[in-house]
């Protein structure tokens, strides 16, 4: 048990959060309903404000579209993810808004800009060139000496970002029919325009980065640690690896040496008896009193595209 997941397990009046950040990666658990070489699923949600970061795996045997319903039912904010289907019909069935990820994006122009012949590679780096300007854009409104207001970055992407994207999407439009589907670049296009609404979300909700990052940059130690340890044995080793990641990487995303929180938290844990005494117990509300962490969860991706 930790205290951390029920933040996200209350009611939905208490699932008001801006913006959240959803994720999975595959893991093998050898004892379980499904075949030892099977997938099995670790989910992250990653959300909250500076100084309440929370970042929660949760483990299930299933991909399926209702696992995530399951961990967003009651969540009114805005869902930030990559591709994968099974978000968009979460989000149109909890009627919430729904960001995509222009990494995911990126990623195919620079696979089709390294795999291709000369004309798809020149197609590639224009595309890229395109994401690479959006990018600069929100390293300018990043790197300010005054913290960003949203009203003045909704002002400056207004002014900026969307004739780009204008441009952008006129260029896809124009290149698409011209271009193989099944190749590389027909599939970064197509993928690129398939995902266009959730993709210029950022324009109107200041709040939205441009990428799923920052989930991702939280899903980056266990996938470096899974290739350690391999897998789980059992459903319930699964189980507990997630309370534990979720325990570790909340504490490190709020500046809390992860040993000195465990510790900490364990001690006093089976005393908690009150919603209060839980509280109590949250990363943001120790920091205080426990030494700040000088651990880096990996390397942050860069929002420069080159």
């Amino acid at each position: 048990v930790h205290p951390e997941i029920g933040i996200l397990n209350n009611p939905a009046e208490d699932r008001a959060l801006t913006l959240i950040h959803c994720d999975e990666t595959p893991l093998q658990v050898l004892k379980s309903d499904k075949a030892p070489s099977a997938d099995h699923w670790m989910w992250v949600r990653a959300a909250g404000p500076p100084g309440q970061r929370l970042i929660l795996f949760d483990y299930d045997a299933s991909r399926a579209g209702a696992v995530p319903l399951k961990l967003l039912t009651g969540y009114k904010g805005i869902l930030l993810t990559d591709g994968y289907e099974a978000y968009a019909n979460v989000a149109a069935s909890l009627k919430i808004v729904h960001a995509g990820c222009w990494v995911h994006a990126r990623r195919r122009f620079e696979e089709a800009r390294k795999a291709s012949a000369e004309s798809a590679d020149t197609h590639a780096r224009v595309a890229l060139d395109f994401i690479r300007q959006l990018y600069h854009i929100e390293r300018f409104l990043t790197e300010r000496e005054q913290p960003c207001t949203h009203e003045e970055r909704l002002r400056v992407r207004t002014e900026r970002s969307a004739p780009m994207i204008a441009q952008f999407h006129a260029w896809l439009e124009a290149l698409a029919p011209k271009v193989l589907p099944q190749s590389l670049l027909g599939k970064a296009l197509y993928y690129t325009l398939g995902q266009w609404p959730k993709l210029t979300v950022f324009l109107t909700h200041p709040e939205v980065p441009l990428d799923n990052n920052r989930c991702e940059n939280a899903i980056r130690p266990f996938v470096i640690g899974r290739k350690g340890w391999l897998f789980s044995n059992t459903v319930k080793g699964a189980v507990a690896s997630a309370n534990l990641y979720s325990l570790v990487e909340t504490s490190k995303a709020n500046g809390i040496e992860p040993h000195a929180y465990l510790t900490h938290l364990f001690t006093r844990l089976p005393y908690a008896k009150t919603v209060e005494d839980f509280d109590a117990l949250l990363p943001w509300n120790v920091k205080a009193v426990l030494p700040v962490s000088h651990l880096q969860t990996l390397p942050r991706r860069k929002n420069v595209v080159h």
